[in-house]
């Protein structure tokens, strides 16, 4: 059997070495072999424009008019955004806005409500 740690982020028992770091063939997670040690990889900290610590469950306020992509649609300034789900990838926040629907945004173009 194997002892290599479970993927940390999906749970997958398929990971395998790749040098000095796991790999989860599942979702593409690596970590490093003194996190898995470690217990946790360090946590990411995501900062809204003005500099506020954002977590999940949070309210927002867009503070810069957003052209939405693929689409004639322009999310205003002042649009509140309600339960944002904080996400490890380029668009750090996923959320659901009133009349548009589900979307991805950037800290940097909201504040803390």
């Amino acid at each position: 059997m194997s002892t290599l740690p479970p993927c940390p982020q999906c749970a997958s028992a398929y990971t395998y070495e790749d040098g000095e770091m796991y790999v989860c063939p599942e979702c593409a997670h690596e970590w490093s072999k003194t996190a898995a040690s470690d217990g946790a990889e360090p946590a990411r900290e995501v900062r809204d424009a003005v500099g506020n610590l954002l977590k999940d469950g949070d309210s927002v306020t867009v503070i810069k008019d957003l052209k939405l992509k693929g689409s004639s649609l322009v999310l205003k300034v002042g649009t509140k955004v309600k339960n944002i789900r904080l996400v490890d990838a380029d668009h750090d926040i996923d959320c659901k806005i009133d009349g548009i629907g589900a979307m991805s945004l950037k800290s940097e173009f909201v504040k803390k409500s």
